[in-house]
């Protein structure tokens, strides 16, 4: 029944957060500062642990299966099933529950220990938002540098997938970037980027419920932060599923 409660209350809170965020956002001021700080912390400082994750993976999966593959002939399409598998799929899941732990676990704690020194109430104090000074900037920059870090990803995970291509599984690397261009249309890139607004909105506003939500001082900061990167990284497996069945659903219309 806890469990059940607790669902009820995120969705709840996270909804509520969602209502105030949409009823201060275009009042001014708009925090063009704070935003473009929330940017380097989530895309700039994020990049070298997004293109280690990106390069090891595309790598993985060529060595994979190319060692599978090669067993039956099947060597050649290598790199159709890695640029499609990146793009699609694990070039903005895998990137995004990486940022789900950054990125999400340092907003809830940020916000929790500013719960529990009651700088949240010092603000409401002074007659300004929490959200606007706070929970908006972090929305905000999460839903433009998360795109732009998967965009990254899947470029840097193909490029992985070509080293292993040509250096272990003696690929042409001319041939292996042809069948990559010749393979992954716009289609399948949008299909992948356009989940990343969703994922970076799961992080942001799951994150801040967790981070407002704190209670029991300190210990409840540790607490809010483990919750908020789980939860995260759960809607955002979950998501995926639906988001990949409705992206399929689009393209068979279309």
């Amino acid at each position: 029944m806890s469990t059940q409660k607790e669902i009820i209350n995120l969705f709840g809170g996270t909804a509520l957060i969602i209502k105030k965020i949409s009823q201060e956002l275009f009042h001014p001021p708009f925090p063009h500062r704070l935003i473009l700080d929330q940017i380097y912390f989530i895309g700039v400082q994020s990049l070298p642990l997004v293109l280690i994750t990106a390069t090891s993976t595309g790598m993985v999966m060529a060595l994979q299966f190319g060692l599978g593959l090669e067993k039956f002939g099947g060597k050649l399409y290598i790199p159709k099933i890695v640029s499609l598998s990146i793009v699609r799929e694990m070039g903005p899941v895998f990137t995004c529950l990486i940022l789900a732990a950054r990125v999400g676990a340092g907003i809830a704690s940020e916000l929790g220990s500013m719960t529990v020194t009651q700088q949240i109430d010092a603000i409401r104090a002074l007659g300004s938002s929490p959200i606007k000074k706070i929970v908006i900037p972090r929305v905000l920059a999460c839903f433009i540098a998360i795109p732009l870090l998967v965009a990254i990803a899947n470029v840097v995970g193909i490029l992985g997938g070509l080293i292993v291509g040509v250096q272990e599984l003696g690929l042409d690397a001319h041939f292996y970037l042809q069948k990559v261009f010749y393979t992954v249309v716009l289609a399948d890139f949008f299909a992948g980027i356009c989940k990343t607004p969703f994922f970076a909105l799961t992080i942001a506003l799951v994150s801040s419920y967790y981070g407002l939500s704190v209670r029991g001082g300190t210990q409840g900061v540790g607490e809010a932060t483990t919750k908020a990167v789980v939860s995260s990284s759960i809607l955002i497996v979950i998501g995926d599923y639906f988001l990949t069945k409705f992206f399929w659903i689009i393209e068979k219309w279309l």
